[in-house]
């Protein structure tokens, strides 16, 4: 493949995500990690089940970030400094302010999620434990969702990437010492997790400050989006998130029914999908922060060249993940667990991991694309197309072929994406470009 600046753009961008995607799962395993050395399986059960109340709850809030990206990037393109500004105070206050609001709805938020997960009586209050100290990092997390989506669309990926660092050796220092020094045990990683959100925003916060100082105060430029087409941009990305949120806990819960050993094997395989995205959301970063440029300076060549080098990536990227699948699936599941017994029901379904990079490739990159260009009302009828199909797949094969349904209704349901993004991207925004 032929390098041009284009590509090093993309590059530029996607690879700090890249290590910040990498990086964020690692709070979790951190916690989980210096816990399951406490010598309580209620302690390992108690921060799976809270970082899963926690996961759900931020995923949810994702257009803080991308509703912030898109209309940053574009003032960004027009050179519209008034909108970059106005843009980060927007982020800012909102993140702040849902957070501020989960604070205040913390026990109704608790409570149904311990209705829906239920977990025994002897975890429970460990999850109580620990969610009554992690959700005042509320504001922090979801203020950091803000800055990042300002950060991406000022062309700035290494300040998410560097948060996401910081975050990380915060939270393993400080929790091993409440643990371990102090003896505090689910206290003490909950206090350290809350450390390392609190620190992070702090230095968010302070590497933005430095970025805005690159902003001129006053240039007499037209006004970007207006307040209600931001506000409806955010309500389409919540909705699409909560088709996602609903497709991935309805996949997990099926699996559930058919049993432990079936769900075990679900949660290995889409170990496969997980890696794949993580590489991949890095480019749609990309994506987001180059087409939001060229589409707010009005260069529809440029954005069509960061189209085209995009999926030449993304392509590169299916070749590479498909060829590992295929030569090194095996490797990998006996590299996530030595269960021989889970291993071997896996290989029975290893093969539907050899679709999962060709069926994702384009909803990753159009969801960058959509999300440069505001095109938020496309992101969210492809996604309930998309998920509406997935259901009426599952439900109708889980009785005739068991887990093979869900894997071919999963991966319907990313092949499903891309493909309605694409009939929308055709018929509807290119021809406004």
């Amino acid at each position: 493949m032929k390098w041009n600046q284009t590509d090093r753009e993309i590059l530029r961008l996607a690879l700090p995500c890249i290590v910040s995607n990498i990086t964020v799962p690692l709070l979790g395993l951190v916690d989980l990690s210096i816990v399951g050395h406490i010598g309580s399986a209620a302690y390992i059960a108690a921060i799976s089940v809270g970082t899963m109340i926690f996961s759900v709850m931020y995923w949810t809030m994702g257009f803080l970030r991308m509703g912030t990206s898109g209309l940053t990037a574009q003032a960004y393109g027009r050179d519209d400094a008034g909108g970059v500004r106005r843009l980060l105070r927007r982020a800012l206050l909102m993140g702040l302010g849902v957070g501020v609001l989960f604070l205040l709805l913390q026990q109704p938020l608790l409570q149904g999620a311990l209705w829906l997960i239920g977990p025994s009586e002897a975890v429970a209050p460990l999850v109580a434990t620990y969610y009554h100290i992690v959700v005042w990092g509320a504001p922090a997390m979801l203020g950091i969702y803000g800055l990042t989506g300002w950060s991406v669309g000022m062309q700035s990926t290494r300040i998410p990437m560097w948060v996401a660092i910081f975050q990380n050796v915060a939270n393993i220092v400080a929790s091993l010492v409440f643990v371990f020094a102090l003896h505090w045990d689910i206290v003490g990683v909950a206090l350290g997790t809350l450390l390392a959100q609190w620190s992070g925003f702090l230095l968010a916060l302070l590497l933005v400050a430095r970025k805005v100082r690159e902003v001129p105060k006053r240039v007499p430029l037209p006004r970007g989006a207006s307040h209600w087409q931001a506000a409806r941009g955010d309500v389409d990305i919540f909705l699409r998130t909560l088709c996602l949120v609903a497709v991935n806990l309805s996949f997990t819960t099926f699996g559930a029914r058919q049993g432990d050993l079936l769900l075990a094997v679900n949660t290995l395989l889409m170990t496969f999908f997980t890696l794949f995205s993580y590489i991949m959301d890095g480019f749609a970063f990309a994506g987001e922060a180059l087409s939001g440029k060229a589409y707010g300076a009005s260069d529809g060549v440029a954005l069509c060249r960061v189209v085209r080098r995009l999926f030449a990536w993304g392509w590169l990227l299916v070749a590479a993940f498909t060829f590992v699948y295929l030569v090194g699936g095996t490797s990998l599941l006996t590299l996530i667990t030595n269960d021989a017994g889970v291993v071997a029901a896996a290989h029975r379904y290893l093969f539907w991991t050899w679709l999962i990079p060709v069926a994702g490739v384009a909803a990753f990159v159009y969801d960058g694309l959509f999300i440069g260009l505001t095109a938020t009302r496309g992101m969210l009828v492809s996604s309930l197309v998309a998920a509406a199909f997935y259901f009426l797949l599952a439900l109708s094969l889980l009785g005739v072929v068991g887990n093979h349904a869900l894997w071919v209704a999963y991966l319907c349901f990313l092949s499903m994406r891309g493909g309605a993004q694409y009939a929308i991207w055709k018929c509807k925004i290119i021809a406004k470009v």
